[in-house]
């Protein structure tokens, strides 16, 4: 099949992303309308209201809650799927008694409902989106951790998030090659990601700098960190579900006595379902320069020479208090001991696994997604303020 540009497109039969309205779901959504030949293309989401792509390209959208799998399975049955991008998820937040319950919800029971709806629908591949702090204590640095790293778990994970990511990447997982259904898995798992319609890193970053607070810098900027541009890990994603469609046409998988053909062989170092993938940019940078590249691409006056070094545990000791004060207050703390030590950690993965086997290269280089991704966020803003002054005007 042929593309727009005349380039082969890879095939991948009929895709569902499910939370395909979301952030990172609505990458994918663009880059298979983009690069993708595919005979359907539906989203699954509780919301179908935002990120939709124009009518004319086809794209279905069926509203449905994936932690009821009587409401999936009808889905399911609507659509009969080849291929399924899982990347639904909240966001990461305080660990609480709420969030703790929404992540077991969501990413756990959620999961498990999803991998159930695969099965029972003969869907062929199945790529679930993780987290790359699967394999960090959120206190100890992390260095150019690759896939044998173990992860952290129990009572040794003090984040539920990371928690319920890595109870999910179990289902998904345990789900490959599982007898009698006929379901490839791979799991993704990307660091801090940013982009287009980013709720997190960008929108903090740029609250920092309006706030007054650019010139203070926590620690001494030594951490390199891994950010990944959303469109670099939607790429990664589909680079998983050919990988995986592709093994599913080479012949069905053995069920008992019976077989329905022969059983794909993939040499260990070869082998992509069953297997997970850290997903990066490929380009860790200190995590005070990332912010400061974000403020510049905002346009905003910045002097290096201004900048006032706050000592990692004062900046501590600021955010206990702070953290108690919001207590007492009754109001969410804005600086707090779990960003300020996100800001100071050194994080970053080796992706040679997902680039040897899935042939991943990041698209976009860093420099120009932070650019691309400012830029869209100062015309969200702008457009906000617009539309908020028409409707007063009125």
């Amino acid at each position: 099949m042929e593309s727009r540009g005349g380039v082969s497109q890879p095939s991948l039969g009929k895709v569902m992303v499910v939370g395909g309205t979301g952030f990172l779901g609505h990458h994918i959504v663009d880059l298979l309308v983009e690069r993708y030949h595919t005979e359907a293309i539906f989203v699954v989401d509780l919301e179908i209201k935002r990120n939709r792509r124009p009518a004319k390209d086809g794209v279905q959208y069926h509203k449905a809650d994936i932690t009821n799998l009587e409401n999936l399975l009808s889905a399911f049955k609507r659509t009969a799927p080849d291929v399924v991008i899982h990347t639904a998820s909240p966001l990461p937040q305080v660990d609480t008694e709420s969030t703790r319950e929404l992540y077991d919800k969501v990413n756990v029971r959620g999961t498990r409902c999803v991998i159930q709806a695969c099965q029972a629908s003969g869907v062929k591949a199945l790529v679930y989106t993780s987290s790359a702090s699967v394999v960090s204590n959120h206190t100890s640095d992390v260095v150019n951790a690759d896939e044998g790293q173990a992860r952290v778990r129990g009572k040794d994970q003090p984040e539920y998030y990371a928690e319920s990511k890595a109870q999910a990447e179990d289902f998904v997982i345990l789900a490959n090659r599982q007898h009698p259904f006929n379901l490839f898995t791979a799991v993704i798992r990307p660091s801090a990601i940013f982009g287009e319609g980013d709720q997190m890193i960008l929108p903090r970053l740029i609250n920092i700098y309006r706030e007054g607070k650019a010139y203070i810098q926590i620690g001494r900027n030594e951490n390199l960190f891994d950010f990944t541009y959303a469109y670099n890990v939607a790429h990664a994603h589909l680079l998983a579900a050919e990988a995986l469609f592709k093994l599913s046409k080479q012949g069905a998988i053995v069920t008992g006595d019976q077989s329905q053909g022969p059983l794909p062989s993939v040499p260990d170092s070869k082998k992509v379902d069953g297997e997970c993938f850290f997903i990066t940019n490929g380009s860790p940078v200190y995590f005070w320069d990332f912010a400061r590249s974000v403020w510049i691409s905002a346009g905003f006056p910045y002097d290096p020479r201004r900048v006032w070094v706050l000592p990692l545990f004062i900046a501590l000791m600021i955010g206990f208090l702070g953290e108690l004060a919001a207590f007492l207050l009754n109001r969410p703390a804005t600086l707090t001991r779990q960003r300020i030590t996100f800001s100071s950690m050194t994080r970053y993965y080796n992706i040679s696994k997902a680039r040897e086997r899935l042939g991943y290269e990041p698209l976009v280089p860093l420099n120009i997604a932070v650019q691309r991704s400012v830029r869209w966020y100062l015309d969200q803003e702008r457009t906000v303020i617009e539309k908020s002054a028409e409707e007063m005007s009125e």
